[in-house]
């Protein structure tokens, strides 16, 4: 098997994931995913695609992530190693589908308004 290049996004994250056989090392910008993602929650998000598919600790993955914030960044790394194994192996593809890994979240931040103080939310209204 060789390397397995794939791309996840979401909000303002862009995740590149680059999979390949081993022994279930996951390094995220040049850390091991449990240093950058501290969190147990998000280690669990950038697990769940292995877990579907009952292949844990199978595959290497090195992750080259940017934008956004530690959550979004986790659920844009889910997408790409869950599009990755697909591109391994197609069997995967309804597991991972029934779970909405393959599945873009497009939902972005609105854009503030002028005249507003966010993009809904107005200024205080004063009567007098």
């Amino acid at each position: 098997m060789d390397r397995i290049n794939t791309i996840g996004r979401r909000k303002t994250a862009i995740s590149r994931v680059y999979l390949s056989a081993g022994s279930g090392a996951i390094s995220v910008n040049g850390k091991d995913y449990k240093q950058y993602f501290p969190t147990e929650v998000l280690q669990i998000i950038l697990n769940q695609p292995f877990s579907s598919i009952n292949g844990v600790g199978g595959y290497d993955v090195k992750v080259n992530v940017r934008g956004g914030g530690v959550a979004g960044q986790a659920e844009a790394t889910r997408m790409a190693i869950a599009r990755a194994l697909v591109e391994l192996n197609a069997e995967f593809r309804p597991a991972l589908k029934k779970e909405g890994f393959l599945t873009r979240d497009s939902r972005m931040v609105e854009r503030k308004k002028p005249g507003r103080k966010k993009a809904r939310r107005r200024f205080q209204f004063s009567k007098r």
